[in-house]
């Protein structure tokens, strides 16, 4: 045998059915229904074929007035506008939806606004129902995921203008077709680890301790000891934690083939000292020193690692750079301007 209730669902598919139960009446359900309106920050507003008010529940600033029969404290044009749609639902019997910007003393304020017919048992227009609800926090949120979406998308083709800087230069000056791969892809992971400490910081750079760490760390044996850092800490913005990431990989790989990575005692050290550039304005000075082996010093060959310390990165960074070999110390001084670069 079918139920009651499933005869009702069948001959009412679409609609929301409601079962009271008998201890249940028409006024606690009322009582609940207002709290949810509260709740959710709904205002509904019933009036008749003359735009009388016959009663309103939770109407909130915009839409509460000491008038009765207004479309609240709105700008004209904008209450006009209501009442336009509202006739016209009237007119017609036909749903109306409005969006709305209302100025307020916090920017502006917008809200979705329905309006609903309501039809008489013979189908006349006897009133209209304006449902109001409040969406301002929902479009700052839109607006701050599309204004986050486009800072995706420049930083993603900066990201990837730099792959395809270090691809064609790597390319370049690779010896042989098989150095290509190794050197392209110990360049990438150097990337990608700036790029974590990035992401991991909203975006906003990275320590500048933190970022040599691990570009250092990845070749060194013992960080601990072979890894000296000294002076400031400052935190690097996006672009320059990528280039600066790139040239202490740079350094590292060339350490551990030459110089003091290459030995069990050997040690690295890297300062970095506030101080200015050549126009007098605030800069940051890093210097990195480390003993090397023997090598030929005097070959005029340039790699593509000498090329993006002394061009590429200061380039990148609109700073300036040296690398200095005499006798068996290497020193490379890297100078980037504030721009780049917070201290606290």
């Amino acid at each position: 045998m079918r139920s009651k209730a499933s005869n009702m669902s069948d001959s009412r598919q679409g609609e929301e059915v409601i079962a009271l139960h008998p201890a249940e009446s028409g006024m606690q359900l009322g009582r609940a229904l207002l709290h949810a309106l509260h709740n959710a920050g709904i205002s509904v507003l019933y009036q008749d074929r003359e735009m009388k008010t016959v009663w309103a529940r939770n109407m909130r600033a915009p839409w509460a007035t000491d008038t009765a029969d207004s479309n609240g404290i709105l700008p004209p044009a904008q209450a006009e506008r209501i009442a336009a749609a509202k006739r016209g639902v009237i007119a017609s019997g036909k749903p109306e939806r409005l969006e709305l910007g209302v100025p307020g003393d916090d920017g502006v304020r917008w809200f979705q606004v329905w309006i609903d017919a309501d039809h008489g048992e013979g189908g006349e227009v006897q009133g209209i129902v304006t449902t109001m609800v409040e969406t301002t926090e929902q479009r700052r949120r839109e607006q701050t995921l599309k204004t986050l979406l486009r800072e995706v998308s420049h930083r993603s083709k900066n990201l990837l203008a730099i792959i395809q800087s270090i691809a064609t230069q790597t390319g370049r000056y690779s010896g042989a077709s098989g150095d290509f791969l190794p050197r392209f892809r110990g360049r990438l992971q150097s990337l990608a680890s700036s790029q974590d400490l990035v992401t991991s910081s909203n975006w906003r750079g990275a320590a500048l301790h933190e970022l040599v760490s691990g570009q250092v760390g990845r070749y060194a044996a013992d960080p601990e000891r072979s890894l000296r850092l000294e002076g400031e800490n400052p935190y690097l913005n996006p672009n320059a934690a990528l280039h600066v990431g790139l040239a202490m990989h740079e350094l590292a790989v060339n350490s551990v083939s030459y110089g003091a990575l290459s030995r069990p005692d050997g040690r690295v050290e890297l300062t970095a000292r506030l101080t200015t550039d050549a126009g007098g304005e605030p800069a940051l000075s890093l210097t990195w020193c480390e003993a090397i082996g023997a090598r030929d010093v005097g070959s005029s060959e340039k790699r593509f690692g000498s090329v993006a310390l002394e061009r590429v990165v200061p380039a990148s960074l609109n700073g300036t750079a040296t690398l200095e070999i005499i006798g068996d110390r290497l020193e490379y001084r890297l100078v980037i301007p504030k721009g780049n670069f917070a201290t606290d």
